[in-house]
């Protein structure tokens, strides 16, 4: 079985920072060390980050719903460091791929940025499972899953909960779960 692990949003400002999310160090952590005990299982790890311009449409001070977070070439919009030696470290290919680099567009999932869309668009029509986690599992996550469902269908998509700390405490990603049977 050709396996992709699909990891969103593992960032800085989402753990410790301007926008942190409750319990994501340490989901981050034991992502980490999941993906050291499945060393070899993924075929391909996919990264996604936010990578805002200074002045982007989501902040607060340009009259959006955020604080400002992952702002481009900044120590917020770095990957976990928990992350970063096992993905590099296991057997598969890994790849960074960003969105919410144009300032006037919000893309809480990857497939709303085009390119990353078609990149990843590329990778996934050759799997057979998608594993899905990361922050936070009521946004980003969530925005992602639906919208990979909606393009590839239910049955490519597999969530690992135990690594998608939320704002909601998990609430609306596990409702949907349970709208898809899952």
């Amino acid at each position: 079985m050709k396996k992709l692990l699909l990891i969103v949003d593992p960032q800085i400002d989402f753990i410790s920072g301007s926008l942190s999310v409750g319990g994501a160090d340490e989901a981050m952590k034991k992502l980490g060390e999941y993906i050291g005990q499945h060393d070899g299982e993924y075929v391909l790890k996919v990264v996604t980050t936010d990578w805002h311009p200074y002045h982007h449409c989501s902040f607060k001070d340009q009259g959006g719903p955020w604080p400002a977070h992952c702002v481009q070439n900044t120590i917020g919009a770095a990957i976990s460091e928990h992350l970063v030696a096992p993905l590099n470290e296991t057997k598969g290919d890994f790849c960074v791929l960003r969105k919410g680099d144009n300032e006037a567009t919000e893309e809480y999932s990857i497939f709303k940025n085009s390119y990353s869309k078609i990149m990843l668009g590329q990778m996934i029509k050759d799997m057979d499972q998608v594993d899905v986690c990361g922050i936070a599992g009521d946004i980003c996550v969530l925005n992602t899953l639906k919208d990979g469902i909606a393009l590839y269908g239910k049955e490519k998509f597999n969530v690992l909960t135990d690594f998608c700390p939320s704002l909601d405490g998990g609430k609306a990603l596990s409702d949907y779960l349970k709208e898809l049977g899952k």
